[in-house]
């Protein structure tokens, strides 16, 4: 499914279904020995997509640890991004000389169930958006995908700035003509080859109930 929003030389994989524990590294299994079995299952899984996904771009199978941050640790010379929720997994990268950074979230395409959870997350601006695209698409959780829109701007903000980017310091604007989205940084953004970085675009992806976002910069 997202490889129609990730074309080549990103390479993805994707999981409906879960696979089994003994799958993990046991470096990875350590760290979630103690988690509950619904954590256990995603993690293991979502590293089960990545090495199947690494395995196209030549790359041996091992251990795929977080870093700082939890964010994860990919082979020297590759960027990528993971996601997984509810019934699905999923993995997209691509090497450093095709992708400086990607990012990818996907949710269930059903509505926040707490309000106050969207005025934490989105701005002023951006609840009025979303009132205008439910009138128009009521059939997307456009509160859903402007949240999972975000997930992926951190994504691909973090391996460039190496420092944390809230919900508050980017304003997203959604297309819904094109399924493309924009955001524009609030804060200052990190130098990408000499140049000041002040806002990324992306596309998503609404199918099999889940809204999918992703976020690309080539080299």
């Amino acid at each position: 499914m997202i490889d129609k929003l990730l074309p080549a030389p990103l390479v993805t994989a994707e999981s409906f279904e879960d696979a089994p524990l003994s799958e993990m590294f046991p470096e990875e299994w350590a760290l979630v020995a103690d988690a509950v079995p619904k954590r256990q299952r995603e993690f293991g899984t979502v590293r089960v997509c990545a090495r199947a996904a690494l395995s196209r771009l030549g790359i041996a199978p091992a251990p795929l640890l977080p870093g700082r941050d939890r964010a994860p640790e990919w082979p020297a010379g590759i960027v990528g991004a993971m996601t997984h929720c509810t019934g699905y997994r999923a993995v997209v990268v691509a090497r450093q000389r095709d992708m400086l950074t990607v990012g990818l979230d996907a949710e269930p395409n059903l509505p926040v169930s707490d309000p106050g959870v969207m005025d934490l997350v989105t701005l002023p601006e951006e609840r009025a958006q979303l009132r205008h695209l439910a009138d128009l698409e009521p059939e997307v959780a456009w509160d859903r995908l402007i949240f999972s829109a975000k997930e992926s701007v951190y994504k691909a903000w973090y391996p460039l700035a190496q420092r944390w980017l809230g919900f508050e310091d980017a304003l997203l604007t959604l297309d819904p003509t094109d399924a493309t989205f924009t955001a524009r940084l609030l804060v200052p953004g990190p130098l990408v080859k000499g140049t000041e970085l002040t806002e990324f675009t992306g596309r998503w992806l609404v199918e099999e109930g889940l809204v999918v976002t992703a976020i690309t910069m080539p080299a």
